[in-house]
């Protein structure tokens, strides 16, 4: 079991390490907000993979369940990395306006939810807590809650940005996941 965990916190690794460096290709942005929950996350997330290579989350002896846990994680991590792709450099922080160029994408990922990126990484962190640890879930929730709220403001800068397509947009997609939410 101490395997699946390493490979659940490289995998983790390299999506962060992949996605920061990405990060320096989006479009400029104005920010909304202060930012400090994100930098938030990212202390907590990367406290989580620290202590994830030392085994100290670790709880789980059930190998199927670390299994289904580490499939969850990849699948969450590849489908936010396709969404970050396609989206290409339209991509920015949450809740940033573009300062020119403001697309709405309706396609790739963004056919299935408005926020396939945060569906990804939720997917992926349910997968972590599956593997690792059910108390994870506490995390599962809490981030929930704060890409729910991005959700909420990200929507009112689209409606600002896109009046004539985002109604009709949002109407046929859901927030976060496909067919619920």
């Amino acid at each position: 079991m101490r395997s699946i965990a390493l490979a659940i916190g490289i995998v983790w690794a390299v999506f962060w390490v992949g996605w920061l460096v990405a990060a320096v290709t989006a479009k400029r942005g104005r920010r909304n907000g202060s930012g400090f929950a994100i930098r938030a996350g990212i202390v907590i997330v990367g406290i989580l993979v620290f202590r994830l290579a030392r085994g100290h989350v670790h709880s789980n002896d059930d190998v199927v369940q670390g299994a289904i846990g580490l499939a969850l994680v990849v699948c969450g991590l590849a489908f936010a990395v396709w969404a970050r792709v396609h989206i290409g450099r339209n991509w920015g922080p949450p809740m940033t306006v573009k300062l020119s160029g403001h697309e709405l994408v309706t396609s790739g990922p963004y056919r299935f939810v408005r926020n396939p990126i945060y569906s990804g990484i939720l997917l992926a962190l349910l997968g972590t807590a599956v593997a690792l640890n059910l108390l994870l879930l506490i995390i599962v929730v809490g981030l929930g809650g704060y890409f729910v709220y991005s959700c909420k403001v990200e929507e009112r800068i689209m409606l600002r940005e896109h009046p004539d397509s985002y109604p009709a947009y949002r109407s046929r997609t859901k927030m976060l996941i496909p067919f619920v939410l």
